[in-house]
């Protein structure tokens, strides 16, 4: 089955030795994504609500870079530091999956790469 990486602009650089998604077959892979402004490699986490967003906007745009998009997402990861903000992450996170959402899981880890406190990766389709 052939293979490819996908990089794009529109979403953070990777910062290792990492692609921002691999297509494989019909499906793409992407790496997980933390609330990283494109533009300025800033942090954008005011608060959950501000770090879902931007988390989502990059996912999608590496998604987009792909020939795909979270619409066509089939699982996501998310990651947080603190379960306690599951619902206010929830609340955001509902405003991008109308309809049928894809399938997720959510856990709590210790930290995240420079300090975030969302990560969220995906499985999408191409098709």
């Amino acid at each position: 089955m052939r293979r490819r990486t996908v990089a794009t602009d529109k979403a953070p650089k990777a910062v290792g030795p990492y692609s921002q998604a691999v297509v494989s077959g019909s499906f793409v892979f992407t790496a997980g994504q933390i609330p990283l402004n494109p533009a300025t490699g800033e942090l954008e986490q005011t608060d959950i609500e501000t770090a879902t967003r931007r988390v989502l906007a990059n996912l999608d745009a590496v998604l987009r870079a792909a020939g795909s998009s979270l619409e066509r997402a089939v699982k996501l990861t998310v990651f947080l530091t603190d379960l306690g903000l599951f619902s206010r992450m929830n609340e955001v996170y509902a405003e991008f999956f109308k309809g049928e959402p894809p399938a997720r899981s959510a856990v709590q880890v210790s930290a995240l790469p420079r300090g975030a406190m969302i990560e969220i990766e995906a499985v999408a389709t191409l098709e």
